[in-house]
């Protein structure tokens, strides 16, 4: 069993290889958790340097490009925070800015030490890319190679309980 480190909150790292479907199968299980009244927070791993989500011409993209560091937009619905960095943060730095949330689900980040569920499909390949040790579940539509418990990959609702038993603090 990974050890779980210690966050403000409980995460789970979601990883397979490419095109086993882990952004569609968070899209699927953010749903089945916020009908469990759970507050979804999510990590997507970006393994290159250097991406964009600020459009140019944008005030914002001009905060950043006169030299701001640290550029935030607020309204009275959402925040977006873009921050220039000297070096990557730990997935646990990250996580810990995550505070108003119950659970975080986290897209790759597989060498982290944090628990991981493994998606595996068929289509993608058999090979796995987590030992058993690191495994605390996966969903598949092959044979389970892990004596982890085991979800089908639209069984959702299944795996959205298990994460809330196994990692959420209980409702009030």
């Amino acid at each position: 069993m990974p050890q779980v480190l210690k966050t403000s909150v409980p995460a789970v790292c979601f990883v397979g290889k490419s095109g086993t479907g882990k952004t569609t199968l968070l899209e699927k299980l953010i749903p089945e958790l916020k009908k469990l009244g759970r507050r979804v927070g999510t990590v997507k791993h970006h393994a290159h340097a250097g991406f964009e989500i600020d459009r140019e011409g944008k005030d914002t993209w001009r905060h950043a490009q006169a030299g701001s560091d640290h550029v935030i937009i607020a309204a009275p619905d959402k925040i977006a925070s873009i921050r220039v960095l000297p070096m990557e943060l730990t997935l646990t730095e990250i996580i810990q800015c995550m505070t108003d949330v119950d659970l975080v689900l986290v897209e790759g980040y597989k060498r982290s030490t944090f628990p991981k569920i493994e998606i595996l499909r068929e289509a993608a390949g058999r090979e796995t890319i987590c030992t058993a040790d690191e495994v605390i579940a996966v969903v598949t539509d092959l044979p389970n190679p892990f004596q982890v418990p085991e979800f089908g990959l639209d069984d959702m609702t299944a795996l959205a309980d298990f994460l809330d038993k196994t990692f959420c603090r209980p409702r009030v």
